[in-house]
C-alpha cells in the first residue's frame, strides 16, 4: 500500500464510522434497546472511528518517514477495525453472541499493528 491507498483508506473508514454510528443511534435504538446492546454497538464505533483515525495517522507517518513500509500496520488497521468492530455490530444487531469470539482476534491485530508501528518510528531517523 501505498501512503495515498493508506490514507483514502483511513478517511473511507471514517466515514463508515460515521454513517454506521448515526445509522445505529437513530434507525437501530430500539433493536439494540430490546437486545441490551446499545454500549456494544458504541463500542465497536468508538473503536471504529479510533483505528480509522489511526489509519490516517499511519498513512502521514509513511509520508514524513521515507524507505519504510507501512503496509503491514495499515493492513493489520484496516483487518483489525473491520474484525473487532464488525463483530460487536454483529453481535448488537443479532444478538448472536459467537460473533464476540472473534472480537479478541481484531483486537490483536490492532495492538500489533501500533506496535509495528512502533517500531518503525523507533527505527527511523527523524
Amino acid at each position: 500500500m501505498n501512503s495515498k491507498s493508506i490514507l483514502l483508506s483511513g478517511i473511507f473508514l471514517s466515514f463508515l464510522a460515521v454513517l454506521i454510528g448515526a445509522f445505529g443511534s437513530h434507525a437501530l435504538l430500539g433493536l439494540l434497546e430490546k437486545n441490551n446492546r446499545i454500549n456494544t454497538f458504541e463500542t465497536g464505533a468508538k473503536y471504529h472511528f479510533y483505528h480509522s483515525l489511526g489509519l490516517i495517522l499511519i498513512g502521514i507517518l509513511s509520508i514524513i518517514i521515507k524507505n519504510s513500509s507501512f503496509d503491514v500496520p495499515a493492513i493489520l488497521m484496516i483487518v483489525g477495525t473491520v474484525i473487532f468492530s464488525g463483530s460487536l455490530y454483529l453481535l448488537s444487531i443479532t444478538n448472536i453472541t459467537t460473533f464476540g469470539i472473534i472480537t479478541p482476534i481484531g483486537g490483536v491485530s490492532l495492538i500489533i499493528a501500533w506496535i509495528y508501528t512502533a517500531i518503525i518510528v523507533y527505527k527511523s531517523q527523524i
